[in-house]
């Protein structure tokens, strides 16, 4: 990858990054909804990310994985598929991915412990 690409990349992730530090998710209407949520109640895999980053971003790992355990857990091995781009391109990487993801969308869905231990707070 060009170094345009990675410079590119660094400076809009450092964009987010400052977004999401200065401002709480929780409390500011500049971040979207999750219209998954919106539309049906249900918590889609993706469900309190960006509130579970803000977290991580103020160092509070426990507030993190109380948003979006998966994200938190999945942060290091999408670090990892970054730059190993030829291990990310196995089919079973991918299946692999999706079973995980629909099984967390419906897993944190059920309103039973320890199942709402998955849902955001």
């Amino acid at each position: 990858m060009p170094v345009r690409k990675y410079c590119l990349i660094v400076a809009t992730a450092g964009l987010a990054a400052g977004l999401l530090y200065w401002f709480d998710p929780a409390e500011s209407r500049f971040f979207p909804l999750c219209a998954f949520y919106e539309l049906t109640g249900l918590y889609c895999p993706g469900c309190g990310t960006t509130r579970a980053v803000h977290h991580l971003l103020h160092g509070d790992l426990k507030a993190a994985l109380s948003m979006n355990p998966l994200m938190v857990v999945s942060l290091p091995i999408l670090v990892l598929l970054f730059f190993r781009r030829s291990w990310a391109g196995r089919p079973w990487v991918a299946w692999t991915a999706f079973v995980i993801l629909i099984l967390y969308g419906v897993l944190r869905n059920i309103n039973a412990w320890p199942f709402i231990l998955l849902a955001p707070k």
